[in-house]
């Protein structure tokens, strides 16, 4: 049993300005490092199941069942060494990697994991998240520049045209559930799909979402940034060591919080199926999360790699429309049956 003199001590102190910023460092600390930990062993299960698509092996040497592989991978980018090209800008070249990084972690202040269970549960939560992914491509452009090597520029340029081009569509999809739920807040963007999840309705605008979250994290079969029959690696082809180990870091981490922003807004968070099963704290998120990323992987290791003009075809002639033609739709059909939520 807990004394009430220490739990009446700790109430007065998490309600003083220090307590409140240790309470936030103690929430941020329980999101980072289990995502840190799933970062890890996401890479270990790409490499697994692309070996179960190839038929061969993956990872089985490092721990049992390859399972200290990720570890290996760490300790051998730490204790290499970062060269810096000489006609790089020294600073520029550093700072990028840490960009990259920290906005992929900074974009969980805002995610509710369970009911109640976030960092910052704001009204504005939809705009914080799009605000941070869009901020992303200034890690890779500002790598791209700061290599002072001309296949590091174009991987940068291809990234920024491919990241606002889909991110236009996303924000027409994003548009047309913040129609449905109501609100800018995630927490409440869940609770309105109580009973229906927002994929049935939206089936459309939850696969171009998608796909274009696939585009927005660089990954295959829109991983044109880093293509290399055309550009060696892309914006990180001059990067080693811990540097290039942020890269890699916040490509995985953002690949998580893409999944996860498809749960919140298409898929009922933290709810059950049709609402028949039990809450579970975040236990059903991390179903859908770890479902969605193994079609991540699934589609880098079946699709081959679109050409630069068919992602722009895609992204602007096909997704666009679509996605403002369904929002129009959805639009109309909410007001014609009355069914705008009222604040």
């Amino acid at each position: 049993m807990i004394p009430a003199s220490l739990v009446t001590f700790l109430g007065a102190f998490f309600a003083t300005p220090a307590g409140i910023l240790v309470l936030t460092v103690l929430k941020a600390l329980a999101i980072l490092a289990p995502l840190l930990t799933a970062v890890a062993y996401l890479t270990y299960a790409e490499r697994k199941v692309l070996a179960a698509i190839q038929l061969r092996r993956g990872p089985n040497v490092v721990g049992p069942f390859g399972l200290l592989q990720p570890f290996a991978d760490a300790i051998k980018m730490l204790l290499k060494e970062t060269i810096i090209p000489a006609g790089a800008n020294r600073v520029l070249f550093l700072l990028a990697p840490m960009l990259t990084f920290a906005l992929a972690m900074l974009a969980w202040a805002v995610v509710p994991v369970a009911d109640g269970w976030a960092i910052a549960d704001i009204n504005v939560g939809v705009l914080y998240l799009f605000a941070i992914s869009s901020l992303g491509v200034y890690g890779i452009v500002i790598a791209g520049w700061a290599s002072n090597s001309k296949y590091a520029f174009l991987g940068a340029l291809r990234s920024a045209a491919q990241m606002v081009s889909y991110e236009v569509s996303m924000g027409f999809v994003l548009v047309s559930v913040l129609l449905c739920a109501g609100s800018l807040n995630l927490t409440e963007i869940v609770r309105a799909q109580q009973h229906v999840w927002f994929c049935f309705p939206l089936f459309p605008m939850f696969v171009v979402f998608f796909i274009s979250t696939l585009a927005e994290t660089n990954r295959a079969p829109f991983d044109i940034p880093e293509g290399e029959s055309e550009i060696v690696a892309g914006f990180f082809v001059e990067y080693s060591s811990m540097a290039f180990g942020l890269f890699f870091l916040g490509e995985y981490a953002n690949m998580i919080l893409m999944s996860t922003m498809t749960s919140i807004m298409f898929l009922g968070g933290w709810y059950g199926p049709f609402g028949l099963l039990p809450q579970l704290g975040p236990f059903w998120l991390i179903v859908k999360i770890c479902a969605l990323l193994f079609v991540f992987i699934w589609v880098r290791g079946t699709f081959p790699r679109y050409r630069y003009d068919q992602l722009m075809r895609l992204g602007w002639k096909v997704f666009l429309p679509a996605s403002l033609l369904w929002l129009v739709l959805t639009a109309g059909t909410l007001l014609a049956f009355g069914w705008l939520p009222r604040a």
